[in-house]
């Protein structure tokens, strides 16, 4: 019997996350939530679950938030991220934190049957949209290395809060900058790395 616990604020979707475990004779429904904090105020009841069907994009604190702060406290539950969100960033991020695995929303109910049976077997399940960009994903050139290499702390300090979803405006307060000044660290870092957007340089910076 696979434990399992459902974390998306979306009320229909997680209805119907509901019913597609349920359907299933090998699963076990430990709980469903509607926020990380929900889910982490029921975090110690949590002994015996095998797998956690998490939303990145959820009111207060972000899924991937969640699965980082929690993964360390007990490294038996296996995080599934189910989420509309199909770029690499957000992908990178998410695999950072601890899941392990990450399918999108338009999964139909086999699929995600099929996903949390993999993840519990010890598998990575991914859409096929997901698998193909990890698939496509090349080290860096030594061109990109030296290129990332000459960056400055300061630059280097900007593309991390890039990278953690900041606005522009947002870093200008954390770093005590102008939002001109920081548009204008944007524009050599892009020159530097010969790129004309961020997820170009981070995909530099994170060797994907």
């Amino acid at each position: 019997m696979i434990r399992i616990a459902i974390v998306e604020d979306d009320e229909e979707l997680r209805k119907f996350l509901e019913e597609a475990i349920q359907s299933c004779r090998d699963f076990f429904l430990e709980g469903s939530y509607s926020s990380a904090e929900e889910y982490k105020r029921n975090f110690h009841r949590f002994s015996d679950l095998n797998v956690a069907i998490m939303d990145i994009n959820l009111p207060g604190i972000s899924g991937i938030q969640c699965i980082e702060e929690l993964k360390p406290k007990n490294k038996g539950i296996q995080y599934l991220v189910c989420t509309i969100f199909e770029d690499s960033i957000h992908l990178f991020n998410a695999l950072c934190a601890g899941a392990t695995g990450y399918i999108l929303k338009s999964a139909g109910e086999e699929e995600i049957i099929k996903a949390v049976k993999d993840i519990h077997a010890g598998g990575s399940p991914m859409s096929p949209q997901i698998a193909r960009m990890v698939v496509t994903s090349f080290p860096l050139k030594k061109t990109d290395q030296d290129a990332v290499g000459g960056l400055s702390k300061r630059e280097l300090e900007l593309l991390e809060l890039l990278a953690a979803g900041y606005r522009y405006k947002e870093i200008a307060d954390k770093l005590f900058l102008s939002i001109e000044t920081v548009r204008s660290y944007i524009r050599d870092i892009y020159s530097k790395l010969h790129v004309h957007s961020r997820t170009e340089a981070l995909n530099k910076l994170y060797n994907r």
